[in-house]
């Protein structure tokens, strides 16, 4: 499936780059959101772009800033809470296409940003925006990150710091004032990384007040879009407790899909291993399409016409 990327100038001079997949005018948009170290390169990604296609829909891959292949200009990079760049991007669209649904999918560190802008949103959300699907996400950002500072999860925090700390340190020698280069350095988890780097870059206290304003269990009960949440019991990168519940019985607007297994983003179905199915993506796709107009075939005097129907 080819893509075609476009760098957008953000209302304060740096950019975005987004990956599109071209379809009628008018047709509803898949946006894609990757998650934490990810990019539009992802193969759920590129899964969901490719079902997207399949349905005759366009699609998005955007990429949050610094995880195109090049470091972003800013003095700062991307983070869980960080959603002025998709409600731009959102808006951007909507004005573009006035009234083409735009149904976005966020996975991981993408699915907390997605949630979070829809609670903050709340009934303000464009018209267009007419569902949203959220992907094992880290509801809980301090439970994450303790769960990831022991066992298993020490070996992904250092695979995610292996990238995280020269974007970071590059901002350290570009603005000076901002970082402490050798507290980003000495880094080994989650809490002495935010807060050497996540917060200082971000405006934030510490790493608690950046975990705290930045989940989004925090923002679900303020959600007026229909959203479903897959997420799995065996996820790594949370604890099971922290799946909100609560939140989903409470209110009309979210389904949730939690599985018993399916681990960080994986979801893997089919029964030949060389016939694998994400049954994520496939899942998160077919929700979308319930709320978006449909092409029914109609019979008229002259053979079949194609109309859209709601």
């Amino acid at each position: 499936m080819s893509t075609t990327r476009a760098r957008w100038t953000t209302p304060d001079g740096d950019f975005l780059d987004i990956d599109f997949v071209d379809g009628p005018i008018g047709s509803p948009q898949l946006l894609a959101l990757h998650g934490l170290e990810g990019s539009s390169e992802r193969k759920y990604v590129r899964g969901l772009l490719s079902l997207a296609k399949a349905r005759g829909w366009r699609g998005l891959g955007l990429n949050f800033r610094g995880c195109s292949g090049q470091l972003n200009r800013a003095p700062r990079l991307y983070h869980s809470g960080e959603t002025s760049d998709l409600g731009w991007v959102i808006g951007q669209l909507a004005k573009r296409d006035p009234g083409a649904p735009i149904l976005p999918v966020g996975v991981s560190l993408g699915g907390n940003v997605l949630l979070k802008w829809l609670g903050e949103e709340g009934v303000q959300a464009p018209d267009e925006v007419r569902a949203a699907v959220a992907i094992s996400v880290p509801f809980d950002l301090g439970a994450s990150a303790a769960r990831m500072s022991r066992g298993l999860g020490r070996l992904y925090t250092r695979f995610f710091l292996r990238t995280l700390k020269p974007k970071a340190l590059a901002k350290a020698r570009e603005y000076p004032e901002l970082l402490d280069e050798r507290a980003v350095r000495r880094a080994r988890n989650w809490r002495a990384y935010d807060e050497a780097a996540t917060a200082p870059l971000h405006g934030f206290e510490s790493a608690e007040d950046y975990w705290e304003q930045s989940s989004s269990i925090h923002y679900l009960d303020r959600i007026r879009r229909p959203a479903l949440l897959i997420s799995a019991k065996d996820d790594p990168f949370l604890p099971a407790s922290c799946l909100p519940h609560d939140s989903v019985s409470g209110s009309e607007w979210l389904q949730a899909e939690f599985t018993h297994r399916g681990g960080h983003a994986g979801f893997v179905a089919g029964r030949y291993p060389w016939q694998t199915i994400y049954w994520a993506e496939r899942r998160a796709v077919d929700f979308l399409a319930q709320y978006v107009p449909t092409l029914r075939p109609v019979w008229t005097a002259k053979g079949v016409d194609e109309r859209l129907e709601a």
